[in-house]
């Protein structure tokens, strides 16, 4: 399997990775999540190469997590506002966030902590069932192969 090749390949994880698989590509997406929506801001917050950024921004565009807005005319200029499908893109952010903090953790902590608005408390990702809303870890799933056809 080859990394340019990776959108071609017929595994669902292979396909997702051909567009966010990019360190830069996330880090985008942490300070889109952050907030950030405008060029200038995103090159200041992570110190990007200019031509990198612009690369990453218009693949992100392209694929439909971000979209490309005009705020000014003269000269004109344009915002990156988060999709559907970007915001989708939240759990499994977050998730590798708080796993992040669990294995490679500051002296000082977590950097970001998050609360939940609705009660109020601060937590971490949790997976759990569709169906019975159980928490699911890798033990707890059995993988099953679509049928060749």
């Amino acid at each position: 399997m080859q990394w340019n090749h990776l959108a071609e390949e017929d595994c669902s994880l292979a396909r997702a990775l051909a567009v966010v698989g990019d360190r830069w590509t996330l880090l985008i997406l942490r300070e889109a999540f952050l907030g950030v929506r405008r060029f200038d801001r995103f090159h200041d917050r992570l110190g990007i190469a200019r031509r990198i950024l612009t690369e990453r921004l218009a693949g992100l565009v392209a694929d439909g997590i971000l979209s490309r807005i005009p705020y000014q005319v003269r000269p004109e200029r344009f915002e990156y506002r988060l999709t559907e499908k970007g915001l989708a893109l939240y759990a499994t952010m977050l998730s590798l966030v708080h796993w992040g903090d669990r294995f490679y953790p500051s002296e000082s902590g977590p950097p970001v902590r998050h609360e939940h608005k609705a009660c109020g408390h601060l937590f971490h990702s949790v997976l759990t069932c569709s169906e019975c809303g159980k928490p699911v870890g890798a033990r707890d799933v059995i993988a099953h192969q679509r049928a060749a056809s």
